[in-house]
């Protein structure tokens, strides 16, 4: 399933973050939902499964840590039957300065960075200032994940400035599921920070 453009808003809740899907008509326009999320807080092992729509009736995706604690160990994305279609992880060596990310699905093998270098370094020295980095300050980032072969752009995702949580996201490669990059953006925005 190739979505090449679409939307994803977050609603925050006292003990879930939501998230809706939502595709992107030619004109920018917003289009029909294409996905809820739900992300339970506080869970020892991090799930989030992707619905047809908020009643949470009919899941028809999911991605889930392979490992309870062990952080850098990946996360599989999986089909509505529970079989995998891809996966991601954090690459924490590389992410000290500059957040980074691998992603592959079936034949697409993917790197993904923040573009801007110094919103990342602002971004961590904010969380290392007493009590000014209690105070939540939505950054703006974006990633751009590259083909690990061919250098060819493949996902972008771009966080807009606004109250809640939005992003905007551009699938340059017909090749990549949107399930696949639909969860690789929830992760962004849930996992980024850990």
């Amino acid at each position: 399933m190739y979505v090449a453009a679409f939307s994803m808003k977050q609603r925050v809740t006292l003990m879930a973050n939501k998230y809706e899907l939502i595709a992107t008509n030619p004109d920018g326009s917003d289009g029909p939902l294409l996905a809820f999320a739900q992300q339970k807080r506080m869970a020892f092992k991090e799930q989030v499964t992707f619905y047809t729509d908020d009643t949470k009736t009919r899941p028809v995706f999911s991605f889930k840590a392979r490992k309870t604690i062990d952080l850098g160990s990946g996360y599989d994305v999986m089909d509505a039957d529970g079989q995998p279609i891809g996966w991601f992880k954090k690459e924490f060596g590389k992410s000290l300065l500059r957040s980074s990310w691998q992603l592959s699905a079936g034949h697409v093998h993917t790197t993904g960075t923040e573009r801007n270098a110094t919103v990342a370094i602002v971004r961590r020295l904010w969380d290392f200032v007493p009590f000014i980095g209690e105070i939540p300050l939505p950054f703006i980032f974006h990633f751009d994940f590259t083909d690990a072969s061919s250098g060819q752009p493949v996902l972008s995702v771009e966080r807009r400035l606004s109250v809640r949580d939005r992003y905007r996201i551009t699938v340059e490669d017909p090749r990549l599921d949107f399930r696949v990059a639909a969860a690789m953006t929830v992760a962004l925005d849930a996992l980024q920070s850990r």
